[in-house]
């Protein structure tokens, strides 16, 4: 076949880095993250596939003791202190109205309406959407060579009250970010194999 281009796989080591051998880190470094780390960061991420371009998540990226201080309230108690001492935790939040976005983002055709007409489309578009941008910085990250504490224990009342008081956005995940201590680690859990999981129809 001519005029297709071809991709070669990454090598063994850079999947490890990226799934095999990552991690949930509870424990950090207490380095910070240089600014332009973290704007690396989003550039990588930001071109991972949504639907019709959407694009919906928006992010925090909480790095100060003033933006700690803020966070700490909405944090379940197993998830207090190692977001305090973590250098930067990431806010994935959805847009709900990202719609408005669309005629930039996808100018194919005048996709708006479907969505600003439909509030129960636009959640549910939104909310996958975002999740999977969030899948995407995970990934990217750990491809920058940090690693991850993705975690979902906190009182999203709270948190969009203290960051999103206007309501338009709406906390999704967190996720710490730093250079993690293997030492904290606990042992690895299991995966379902392929015959448990999967199946190819």
């Amino acid at each position: 076949m001519t005029g297709i281009a071809t991709r070669t796989a990454l090598s063994a080591e850079d999947l490890d880095q990226l799934f095999v051998h990552a991690r949930t880190h509870n424990t950090f470094a207490p380095e910070p993250i240089p600014e332009a780390t973290l704007r690396r960061l989003y550039e990588l991420m930001k071109w991972g596939p949504t639907s019709m371009n959407c694009q919906p998540a928006r992010l925090v990226f909480v790095t100060t003791p003033e933006g700690k201080e803020k966070l700490a309230p909405a944090l379940s108690p197993g998830n207090l202190d190692k977001t305090l001492a973590a250098p930067a935790t990431v806010i994935i939040a959805t847009d709900s109205r990202f719609y408005e976005h669309l005629p930039t983002l996808f100018p194919a055709y005048d996709a708006k309406p479907m969505f600003a007409g439909n509030a129960e489309l636009a959640s549910s578009t939104a909310f996958r959407n975002s999740t999977l941008q969030g899948a995407y910085l995970i990934v990217a990250a750990r491809g920058l060579g940090l690693d991850c504490g993705p975690m979902s224990g906190f009182d999203a009342g709270k948190l969009n009250a203290a960051f999103f008081p206007d309501g338009r956005y709406q906390a999704n995940f967190l996720c710490n970010l730093g250079v993690g201590n293997p030492a904290s680690l606990h042992p690895r859990g299991p995966r379902l194999s392929f015959e448990e999981a999967c199946r190819i129809a």
